[in-house]
């Protein structure tokens, strides 16, 4: 079986830049790399991506949000995730179920029982080997959004919705110590780096 690691953390946190360095480094280790996002990943799963970010669905409800998200989760699983992995593939995946847990669980009030159950379905036994979790506080992270951006759906909630993001994701680190590696996004990108690539080493040495 491959390694199944995956990149969390509040909008801004600068999770896509440094899995393009997790991904340089472990190609360099000579490692068979497999980047996926979500939502997105599949066609199906990009299609529902195009439906969840639409900044004029403002009407969504957020049980209708949980279940695209999931429906997203469970193609890529079928279609990527799983097969990769069976492939001895290092999977490395832009956000899951944590996600899930931290947007529609805690900052939308849904739970997180809630959201872990309704997801079982879409991941059944498959967690992620490592969880690196990048620590921003809200108002920087949306700061940056907007420089990089135009706002999607998700992110253009108020300062208060992405606060509750903030404090959820590290209320679910703590939960799962085993699991997910908190690190300070308010380092150097460099410095961020060095700290993923020494935990995940710990994980597939």
């Amino acid at each position: 079986m491959g390694v199944f690691l995956t990149m969390e953390g509040p909008d801004g946190a600068g999770k896509s830049t440094q899995i393009e360095l997790l991904r340089d480094y472990l190609s360099r280790k000579g490692y068979d790399i497999i980047v996926c996002r979500e939502p997105g990943g599949t066609k199906i799963s990009e299609a529902i991506r195009q439906v969840i970010l639409n900044k004029d669905f403002t009407e969504m409800s957020h049980m209708t949000e949980l279940l695209l998200y999931t429906a997203a989760r469970a193609q890529l699983m079928e279609e990527v995730i799983r097969p990769a992995l069976k492939e001895g593939k290092v999977v490395i995946c832009d956000r899951f179920v944590e996600s899930s847990a931290v947007y529609q669980g805690i900052a939308r009030g849904m739970g997180i029982e809630l959201v872990y159950e309704i997801n079982q379905y879409a991941i059944g036994d498959t967690l992620p080997d490592l969880t690196i979790m990048i620590d921003l506080d809200a108002k920087t992270g949306i700061s940056r959004k907007k420089e990089q951006a135009e706002l999607d759906r998700m992110e253009r909630e108020a300062l208060d919705f992405h606060e509750k993001v903030v404090k959820g994701y590290r209320e679910i680190a703590a939960l799962h110590p085993e699991r997910i590696y908190k690190v300070d996004g308010h380092q150097t990108i460099e410095e961020i780096h060095k700290k993923i690539a020494a935990a995940v080493d710990k994980i597939i040495s």
